[in-house]
C-alpha cells in the first residue's frame, strides 16, 4: 500500500482554478475531462499542508521576510539533489519564472536584441521575447527516430547573432531531459559568442528512468553567464503559490536583475509561498520520490495503451516532466479539425501542439499527472473517438 494518496480524484470546479473553471472561456464548454494546464491533479504532500495550516493559526499576514530558513531550505535542495553549492547572496526571489524570464529579457538584453528559443517550446518564452521589442529566433529541434535532438549548426548560426539563450531544461513539451555532452556543447557555444543563457528548471525534480537533472550553470564556468530558475511548482504543485527562487552567481548580472525586482516592489512574496517552498525543500523528498514513480508508471502505462490501442498515434516518450507529446499528425486534418473532435467526439481538454510554435502542428500535449483512473478514461475516450476495428 502506496504511503501517499495519488488516486482520489478531486472536485477543483469553483475554486477558481484555471484549469477546471477556465474551460468554457477556452473550448468552449465546461464539461470536459482537463489533461491540458501543467498543474497537477493530486493533492498538495500533507507536510506541506500542515506547515500551511501551522502558519494559518497566527492570525496575522503583514509584510513578509524570508528567514534563514528559507534560503537554507534552497540551497540544501540544489546541494543535495543536483551537487550545486549555491550561495545565498546568488539567490532572488521572484513571483515565478515567467516573470523572471521577462526580468532577464529587460535587464540582460537591449530593445532589438535577439534572442534563441528551442521550439516548440512552452509558449511563454515567445512572450518574453516579443512583448519587450526584441527579436525571436528559433532553433527548432529535430524529431530523430522518435527523440528531439539538437540541430548545433543551427543552433550556432543564431547563437552567434544573439545575446541571449533561453533554455527549458528539462524541455516542455517534448520531455528531454538533456544529456552532460548536450549542455556542454550548448555552453560552449554561448561562451563563444558572449550570450546569457536564461535556464528554466522548473521541471528538474521529475525526471525518469534513473536520470539525473544536471543544472546548466554547475558545468564549466556557465554560471558566470548564466540566470538559473526553479520552483517548487511543478513538483510539488504548488504554481498558485507564486513563489520561485533565481540564482545568479554573476554579480553584475544579478545586480541589474535584484535592481529591477526593487523597482517594481516584487521581492515581498506571499506568506503561504514562502511557506510551502520552505516546507517542500525541508520535508517533501519522500512524497516527491513517490509522486515520481506514480508519475512514471502512469507514463508507461499510457505509451502502452497507445501502441496497442492506438497506433497511428506516436507518443515521444517524455524523459522528464508529466508532460507526453502525441503526434496526431497522421489525421492529415488541420489542428482546428484536431481540436474540435477532441473536444466536442472525445470530451477532453487537451493542449493543441500549436500552441507551442509551427512545429507542435499536428500534435498534442497530454498531462498525465492526474489519478490513473482520470487517465485512463481519458484515453478510453481517445480509443472510442480514433481506434479502428
Amino acid at each position: 500500500m502506496q504511503k501517499y494518496d495519488f488516486d482520489t480524484i478531486h472536485n477543483r470546479k469553483g475554486t477558481g482554478c484555471f484549469k477546471a473553471d477556465a474551460q468554457q472561456m477556452m473550448y468552449g464548454r465546461e464539461d470536459l475531462l482537463p489533461l491540458w494546464v501543467a498543474d497537477m491533479e493530486f493533492a498538495v504532500a500533507p507536510e506541506i499542508q500542515k506547515a500551511m495550516a501551522d502558519r494559518l493559526r497566527h492570525p496575522i499576514f503583514g509584510y513578509n521576510l524570508r528567514l534563514p530558513a528559507y534560503y537554507n531550505s534552497i540551497i540544501n535542495w540544489i546541494s543535495n539533489r543536483y551537487s550545486w553549492e549555491v550561495k545565498k547572496e546568488w539567490i532572488i526571489n521572484t513571483p515565478g519564472i515567467v516573470t523572471a524570464i521577462s526580468i532577464a529579457v529587460l535587464t540582460s538584453t537591449q530593445p532589438g536584441d535577439s534572442i534563441v528559443i528551442q521550439t516548440p517550446v512552452y509558449d511563454p518564452f515567445y512572450e518574453a521575447v516579443r512583448s519587450h521589442g526584441r527579436n525571436l529566433l528559433t532553433n527548432p529541434l529535430k524529431l530523430i527516430n522518435g527523440k528531439y535532438e539538437i540541430d548545433y549548426a543551427d543552433l550556432e548560426q543564431k547563437l552567434a547573432q544573439s545575446t541571449m539563450f533561453i533554455l527549458c531544461s528539462p524541455h516542455n513539451p517534448v520531455g528531454r531531459v538533456w544529456t552532460q555532452e548536450e549542455l556542454m556543447q550548448i555552453g560552449f557555444l554561448c561562451r563563444r559568442y558572449n550570450v546569457t543563457v536564461v535556464s528554466d528548471e522548473i521541471h528538474a525534480d521529475i525526471v525518469f528512468d534513473g536520470r539525473k537533472h544536471i543544472p546548466f550553470a554547475n558545468l564549466d564556468d556557465f554560471a558566470e553567464f548564466t540566470i538559473s530558475c526553479y520552483s517548487p511548482g511543478k513538483s510539488f504543485n504548488l504554481a498558485g503559490l507564486c513563489t520561485s527562487a533565481i540564482v545568479i552567481p554573476n554579480q553584475e548580472i544579478r545586480q541589474s536583475f535584484a535592481d529591477y525586482v526593487q523597482s517594481m516592489h516584487l521581492f515581498l512574496g506571499n506568506t503561504f509561498g514562502i511557506i510551502a517552498l520552505q516546507a517542500a525543500y525541508t520535508k517533501g523528498e519522500d512524497w516527491l520520490k513517490s509522486l515520481v514513480k506514480y508519475l512514471e508508471t502512469n507514463r508507461d502505462w499510457l505509451i502502452s495503451f497507445f501502441a496497442e490501442n492506438l497506433p497511428q498515434f506516436n507518443i515521444v516518450k517524455p524523459e522528464g516532466t508529466y508532460l507526453a507529446w502525441a503526434d496526431f499528425r497522421s489525421l492529415n486534418i488541420s489542428d482546428d479539425e484536431l481540436m474540435d473532435i477532441l473536444v466536442n467526439q472525445a470530451g477532453l481538454a487537451l493542449s493543441l501542439g500549436r500552441t507551442y510554435g509551427e512545429e507542435g502542428k499536428g500534435f498534442v500535449r497530454i498531462n498525465f499527472a492526474c489519478p490513473f483512473s482520470m487517465l485512463k478514461q481519458a484515453c478510453d475516450r481517445l480509443k472510442d473517438t480514433f481506434g479502428k476495428g
